[in-house]
């Protein structure tokens, strides 16, 4: 008999960790090769994790909702054949070492140190020195002494959820505090000019508690993964808003006079949001900055122009992609975007079917909206919502005054990428386009 480890796969580029939401398997079953395993989320799919062998299930390593880097080690899998093999322990992903780290101010323990005349015992070798590359980067980024932190999961092992629930509760363990034990402990008495001064207690963040009547409803990994990466977002892009007002009188009367026969020939109906994706498209071609990304030390400007389009489910949202679709017509981007909505609320989206995204566009204007601010969709640098189109009494160049079809199209952009000049250049490139959108100049086909 063998043991084989089954990691956390890569289910996206860009995706660097998921959360196991709910295990389909258990210690001593048997699974075939290609078998699921588990459902997994990430920030842009809900995924199954396929087993890579044929045998029995030894040991679930993760627990359900809690999350893991890629490459780490979800669970063991006993099969046939050699000898028996120890479960190798779980490295992080790309190479990385996991790493050791002591609590705040001791000592590294030596073997001899640990086993001879020692008051301290030597740390345990179990998981819970062991952090993977989630968990470092969080603690990093947050100024987390993790040696005094009690991991919840598999023995002992910290989480990236414990390290949240320390963050929303604000009170984060620093380098330098003295461990829980050590300030239970009766201290000697000091004379008055070698005390330290007393530190200000943090504050800790107030409990929701619920009242008769109110209803609780359990957060979803789904919707957890939506909060991290809306979470992410505003935290590391300062965003900036800008909006633009829109005069598509012409082309809601094109549309309106083509849309029964579109119906009846395609089977589908043609939207205006298909005519808004196509003059995004076109407007990025000639503004290439628009569709670029921040990565750390560079701005990658990306070649290919994919739309991701937001699609609401009853409890989820979801962000899939039309690739190329500057090299579509009003037609093939109309289609598309039907079929994505369709897989979206059946749930059938595929993790190819949301990757890609360079520049998102949302129909906010569906639900009736007429102005908002949207949440950029990192990595991406800006997303664009297109309002409600409504009629308004506008003042025309000749001073009379006439009943238009106007709408709002706001923009949010990562000033780190993106500034208001280029960002006004292109929603006013997008503003022509759409004001020329009319029975005699444009084609669905």
């Amino acid at each position: 008999m063998a043991i084989e480890n089954i990691k956390m796969p890569q289910l996206g580029e860009s995706v660097t960790e998921g959360t196991i939401e709910k295990w389909l398997v258990q210690p001593g079953d048997h699974v075939n090769k290609y078998d699921p395993l588990a459902e997994v989320n990430t920030d842009k799919v809900t995924a199954e994790v396929p087993s890579s062998f044929t045998g029995t299930v030894k040991e679930l390593i993760a627990a359900e909702g809690e999350t893991l880097a890629v490459g780490e080690i979800v669970c063991t899998i006993e099969t046939e054949g050699g000898g028996a093999a120890p479960v190798e322990e779980a490295k992080p992903a790309s190479g990385e070492k996991a790493t050791e780290m002591p609590a705040a101010g001791a000592k590294p323990t030596t073997e001899l140190e640990g086993t001879k005349g020692s008051s301290q015992p030597a740390k345990p070798s179990g998981s819970k020195g062991r952090y993977s590359p989630a968990v470092l980067r969080l603690a990093q980024d947050n100024d987390i002494d993790l040696g005094q932190v009690e991991g919840s999961g598999n023995e002992g092992r910290i989480t990236r959820k414990d390290l949240m629930a320390l963050i929303d509760s604000g009170n984060i363990p620093k380098a330098g505090d003295a461990p829980a034990a050590e300030k239970q402990a009766p201290q000697t008495e000091q004379p008055a000019a070698q005390q330290p001064a007393p530190e200000a207690p943090k504050p800790a963040a107030a409990p929701i508690e619920s009242a008769p009547g109110d209803i609780e409803i359990p957060v979803t990994g789904v919707r957890k993964a939506i909060a991290a990466n809306m979470l992410k977002s505003k935290h590391e892009a300062p965003h900036a808003w800008m909006m633009i007002e829109v005069d598509v009188t012409n082309l809601v009367q094109y549309r309106d006079s083509i849309k029964g026969e579109f119906k009846k020939k395609e089977g589908f109906n043609i939207t205006y949001f298909a005519f808004f994706v196509k003059a995004v498209s076109q407007a990025l071609k000639e503004f290439p900055m628009m569709n670029s990304m921040w990565a750390g030390d560079k701005i990658i400007q990306k070649k290919d122009i994919n739309i991701s389009i937001a699609v609401a489910s009853d409890n989820a949202l979801f962000v899939p992609v039309i690739k190329n679709s500057d090299e579509k017509s009003v037609k093939g981007i109309g289609k598309e975007v039907n079929e994505l909505a369709l897989k979206a609320r059946s749930g059938k989206l595929k993790s190819a079917d949301m990757q890609g995204g360079t520049f998102t566009v949302n129909n906010t204007g569906s639900f009736g909206s007429v102005q908002s601010m949207g949440i950029i969709n990192h990595p991406q640098a800006a997303i664009m919502q297109v309002e409600s189109i409504v009629k308004r009494p506008v003042i025309m160049d000749n001073g009379m005054i006439a009943a238009r079809d106007m709408v709002n199209l706001c923009l949010s952009l990562d000033h780190r990428v993106l500034d208001g000049l280029v960002c006004g250049q292109f929603l006013a490139r997008v503003k022509e386009i759409l004001e020329n959108m009319s029975k005699e100049n444009t084609s669905v086909y």
